[in-house]
């Protein structure tokens, strides 16, 4: 389940005529279950609305001009689907609707640029539209909106399809195992938590060519502080208070080979909590993990992230 009280602050920085340079104080995005439309609904009336069930949703402006987002977040093996049936929305005062692979927070992005460059992940338009697509590369993806013009709006179809290579997983779930792998590519994948949470690995293959030996390969065991090693594939386990990796707190960095680890578990105490594998190309890598949240107030944390000032 989401936790409540994080912060939206309105859309893109970085894109030039986004509708999210919005002036005055942010809003909080309330990610409790009360806040998801339930199957009946069909029309969207809340400012920041989080998870609409498929179907069929329209939008229509009572003339405020507020900078408002729909938050969409799948299974960990779908993609979400998009369709936007029909759209009027004024490009002369200043109207922009805008479809966002992945979410954004606070002014940081899932997956964040470093992982998922920005090109092509976002989709401004205005004017009048009778039918258009777009599909999100992982679980997560945003609709982010400004129409000042009352009377002005959009019809939207959300549907979730199935994604056979999930690469970044962002989780609303209380507990779950999930599975990172890069199938030989060059390429980033994580799984953020939006709470605080125990992860435990349950099988690792990172920067490890497999050797086989009898039916088997040879396992190194769990390997730590693999980045300070020099290795260029490896796992970053920690945490923040946004979506940022680049302001990941990193507890450890691990790699190798183990079928049945028995490492003690990591307890992060921060605003989210990001695994994060980081891939070379020169390995298959693959990591494993159960992810809880954390309930227990005295639990002993081993990662502490430090509040914003």
């Amino acid at each position: 389940m989401f936790l409540a009280l994080l912060v939206a602050a309105g859309l893109l920085c970085c894109a030039q005529s986004s509708p999210v340079t919005k002036s005055g104080g942010s809003q909080k995005l309330d990610l409790t279950p009360s806040m998801k439309a339930k199957r009946s609904a069909r029309i969207i009336e809340e400012c920041m609305l989080v998870g609409l069930e498929e179907g069929t949703y329209y939008y229509k402006s009572r003339g405020t001009g507020d900078v408002c987002g729909v938050y969409l977040l799948s299974k960990p093996d779908e993609a979400v689907q998009v369709s936007f049936d029909y759209l009027d929305v004024d490009c002369d005062t200043d109207g922009l609707v805008s479809f966002v692979d992945g979410w954004e927070l606070g002014g940081e992005l899932f997956p964040s640029e470093v992982d998922a460059p920005l090109e092509g992940r976002v989709h401004e338009f205005c004017g009048r539209l009778k039918k258009k697509v777009f599909r999100s590369s992982g679980n997560a993806a945003l609709i982010q909106y400004r129409v000042p013009n009352r009377g002005d709006g959009f019809k939207i179809t959300v549907r979730y399809t199935k994604n056979p290579s999930p690469c970044n997983i962002l989780v609303d779930e209380v507990s779950g195992v999930y599975t990172l792998r890069n199938h030989g590519g060059r390429s980033n994948c994580s799984i953020t938590t939006i709470f605080p949470a125990t992860v435990s690995i349950v099988q690792l293959a990172v920067g490890v060519n497999g050797v086989a030996v009898p039916n088997r390969a040879i396992e190194t065991g769990v390997l730590s502080r693999c980045e300070k090693r020099g290795s260029r594939d490896y796992v970053q386990i920690g945490g923040g208070q946004g979506l940022d990796v680049t302001k990941l707190e990193v507890e450890d960095s691990v790699c190798g080979m183990d079928s049945n680890p028995r490492v003690p578990a990591s307890h992060i105490l921060c605003g989210m909590t990001t695994v994060r594998m980081v891939s070379s190309g020169l390995t298959d890598n693959s990591i494993t993990i159960a992810i809880s949240q954390i309930t227990d107030l005295e639990l002993m944390p081993t990662l502490v992230c430090e509040m914003p000032l």
